[in-house]
């Protein structure tokens, strides 16, 4: 064998020494690959559950957010990379659909306070809370699969119903973001408590012993009677009757026959009465009583007309912020109004009488100072008969001093005691029977809601 094969058979030695040298190397990359991956696969695997449970929370929580059941879990959570979502979520949130029927809302209104009854502005303030339930199958799951019997969810992620009170002034929810509970099979709950200024037609005929009924209607202006259906009730927590005007009596009722759907909250309110008897009626009759006493002053008592005229200025003061603190309507207007405006022409009458008979009693005192006196012939009649006798003179000048004037203000002062006592029975038999019904409204004919009448 030449060198050259001997080469040539070391640099083919040398060659496959080499081959299997990288070989050698190439396994030794792959068993040290395998075992770097063997922890990879374990990390994975253990990892695997986590991000399970994780998909499948984040699938159960988005369906609910827009409205969709459990029930549509499998199908719902794929669709978390699908550009139609929006869409299906905003149908969801629409009314659940009930069939032929309308959605059955059941509403309990409960009444906490009735405050600031203003009869001027006729206004009261009131504050409530309202529980609604109703039955949205589209939400229900199965508890064998998700054990939790119920779940809350802010109010606007899924349907609820909007209400507007038509005859608030103004609203204040207390809570802006109200939270829904949702049952397992797909009851909804929800609780509203808010306060509210409300427009009231008092009954003020017999104020301040008067009844009033006030009413509240809540519309949900967005649906329709056939999509839609409340059914009320009403309860009084109202426990404290330190106030002015009282409720008595609380109802709740569906009106019928109406387009939208709505419900009414009435308030029967009974005025208390004490502190308007006390700051009206009671200087009314005092100052009354004070003018029948001042009849009888005598007529040519300078102090009577002084003392009238006080009584009457006063009451016209009396009656000018009476007018004020007294509402007025357009069809019945309280009693009180009427009864203190006969009481100032009561006693505007008793002044001028008193006015009229003083002067006609000054101006005869008058004419007779200035008639001529018949004392000549009064002297011979004295020097030629005797005078009369002593018990006979007292009973003639009595008689001589009380002239026509007082005469018809004793005759008047009788018939001002009769006429007054009189207007006090009339007044209280019209205030036991008298009644007046308020003219319809131009709006009644096509109430809100109700087709026009023809």
């Amino acid at each position: 064998m030449t060198d050259t094969d001997v080469c040539s058979q070391s640099h083919l030695c040398s060659g496959i020494e080499r081959r299997n040298g990288f070989q050698v190397v190439e396994m030794e990359r792959d068993r040290d690959t395998k075992a770097a991956a063997v922890p990879s696969v374990q990390l994975m695997m253990a990892l695997w559950p986590l991000l399970h449970f994780t998909f499948l929370g984040f699938s159960i929580t988005w369906p609910l957010v827009h409205g969709q059941g459990f029930q549509e879990t499998a199908a719902v959570w794929p669709s978390l990379f699908n550009v139609s979502l929006p869409q299906k979520a905003q149908e969801s949130i629409q009314i659940p659909n009930n069939g032929s029927a309308p959605l059955l809302v059941d509403v309990q209104v409960f009444v906490s306070n009735v405050f600031n009854v203003d009869i001027l502005r006729y206004t009261m303030s009131s504050m409530l809370l309202l529980k609604l339930s109703w039955l949205d199958t589209r939400l229900a799951w199965n508890t064998s699969a998700h054990p939790r019997h119920a779940v809350t969810l802010p109010w606007d992620s899924l349907w609820t119903p909007r209400l507007t009170i038509l005859e608030a002034l103004w609203v204040d929810w207390r809570d802006q973001s109200p939270q829904v509970r949702v049952d397992q099979d797909g009851h909804v709950k929800l609780n509203l408590a808010l306060t509210t200024e409300t427009n009231c037609n008092f009954e003020l005929l017999h104020f301040p012993r008067d009844h009033s009924n006030c009413s509240l209607s809540f519309y949900a202006l967005s649906n329709t009677a056939m999509e839609l259906e409340f059914q009320t009730h009403a309860v009084n927590e109202i426990v404290s009757v330190k106030r002015e005007y009282v409720v008595y009596d609380l109802k709740a009722q569906v009106p019928p026959q109406q387009l939208v759907p709505c419900f009414q909250v009435k308030m029967s309110l009974k005025n208390t009465a004490l502190k308007s008897i006390i700051a009206l009626l009671v200087p009314a009759e005092a100052l009354l009583l004070a003018d029948v006493c001042g009849g009888l002053l005598p007529l040519r008592a300078i102090e009577r007309i002084g003392y009238k005229v006080t009584l009457l200025l006063g009451y016209l003061v009396f009656h000018s912020s009476l007018v004020q603190a007294l509402p007025s309507s357009s069809s019945c207007n309280p009693l009180l109004i009427y009864y203190f405006t006969i009481l100032l022409l009561l006693l505007f009458l008793s002044t001028m009488e008193t006015v009229l008979l003083a002067g006609l009693l000054a101006r005869s005192s008058l004419g007779a100072k200035s008639s001529p006196s018949p004392a000549p012939r009064g002297e011979q009649q004295e020097h030629g008969n005797p005078g009369p006798h002593p018990e006979e003179s007292p009973r003639g000048v009595k008689g001589s001093q009380r002239s026509w004037p007082e005469t018809a203000d004793r005759i008047f002062f009788l018939v001002y005691v009769v006429g007054v006592l009189c207007s006090q029975f009339i007044f209280a038999g019209i205030w036991m029977w008298a009644a007046c019904k308020s003219g319809p409204a131009p709006g009644e004919a096509a109430p809100h809601g109700r087709r026009p009448r023809p």
